[in-house]
């Protein structure tokens, strides 16, 4: 099942259930008004937003739409809670690495996570507005899962059980102010601008064989300026988004539509397929060159992030954004 959340005018946005292949939508309003209050309800709504995918699919629904994938807002346009982890090794390592420093886990055997903005979300083919072309503009390619309520304590064995939804993240940065705010101890604030997200969010059932250990098995394809940048393989994370979401609730319960990101995507083949956000590519650069020689993005760039099936098709439509200076108000 994909579902999707078109704007009218309010916070939440509508919900729709989408097609498979991303072609027609069904409005879902009389099922639950918003993505948000579904996932609030999910073991009420689900079995009824189901149905209605399935008469999508055979044709059957009266009053479908053109699903407008370029014009939807994020799956999620805001919720309570948006978690990022930074899932992979081999991202830290190259960085450490670069740095030349020692590449440590906060805590052995646990993940590291932050907590982000999540009450202002951008769509999927919306431009980005951002301050200025120096803060050291970036892209950063992600998984994400959205899950149901998740009591405190829950361990890793039983975490799967309340993923509901997975999507693309765009999780851009601006890395002139993350070593500072880094060292402040408090966290980031200038150096995360808002995250934009697929233009539909998927059950994991959509992913089929994909889908397994708590990882996708799939590339997640980067471009830049509409050439290659990397496609690097969202299977070879260190901890799997079952480890996130017990990371997560070791102390807190989630609220349903808590969002929990991979961190950006990364590779140890990164020389054969590639990175998923400007950082890494630049400390590769510095490990390998001993200077950075790739820019970060300029006003009008534009990063595109998809992944296909085995078939070639989209699953969760792509993130096609451009970045534009922010109008002064």
């Amino acid at each position: 099942m994909k579902l999707a959340t078109l704007r009218n005018g309010s916070a939440d946005g509508e919900l729709v259930v989408v097609s498979r292949d991303l072609e027609r939508a069904v409005h879902a309003t009389d099922i639950a008004p918003n993505l948000l209050g579904a996932l609030e309800s999910w073991s009420d709504v689900e079995p009824h937003l189901r149905a209605l995918a399935d008469e999508l699919e055979r044709g059957s629904v009266a009053n479908t739409i053109a699903f407008p994938s370029a014009d939807v807002a994020a799956p999620l346009p805001r919720t309570w809670q948006w978690l990022d982890a930074s899932a992979f090794k081999s991202h830290g390592e190259l960085m450490a690495r670069a740095f030349k420093q020692t590449f440590s886990e906060a805590k052995p055997g646990q993940p590291l996570m932050y907590q982000g903005g999540s009450d202002d979300f951008v769509g999927p083919w919306a431009d980005m507005p951002l301050p200025s072309e120096s803060d050291g503009i970036d892209f950063e390619a992600e998984l994400a899962v959205v899950v149901d309520r998740v009591p405190m304590g829950t361990p890793a064995s039983r975490a799967l059980e309340h993923v509901k939804l997975v999507m693309l993240a765009n999780d851009a940065s601006l890395r002139s102010f993350a070593l500072a705010e880094k060292k402040s101890g408090f966290g980031w604030i200038h150096a995360k601008p808002a995250t934009s997200f697929s233009p539909v969010a998927v059950t994991p059932d959509e992913l089929g064989e994909a889908w397994r250990d708590g990882r996708v098995h799939l590339p997640v394809r980067v471009a830049w300026n509409g050439r290659e940048f990397g496609r690097p393989d969202a299977g070879e994370m260190s901890f799997g988004f079952h480890d996130l979401i017990a990371h997560a609730a070791y102390s807190r319960n989630l609220s349903a539509g808590t969002i929990i990101g991979s961190g950006t995507i990364s590779n140890r083949d990164y020389a054969t397929v590639g990175s998923a956000c400007i950082t890494e590519r630049r400390a590769i650069e510095m490990a390998e060159r001993g200077a950075a020689v790739t820019s970060y993005m300029r006003f009008g760039d534009r990063v595109r992030i998809e992944v296909l099936d085995n078939d070639g098709r989209s699953i969760f439509g792509a993130i096609d954004q451009r970045m534009v200076a922010a109008r002064p108000r």
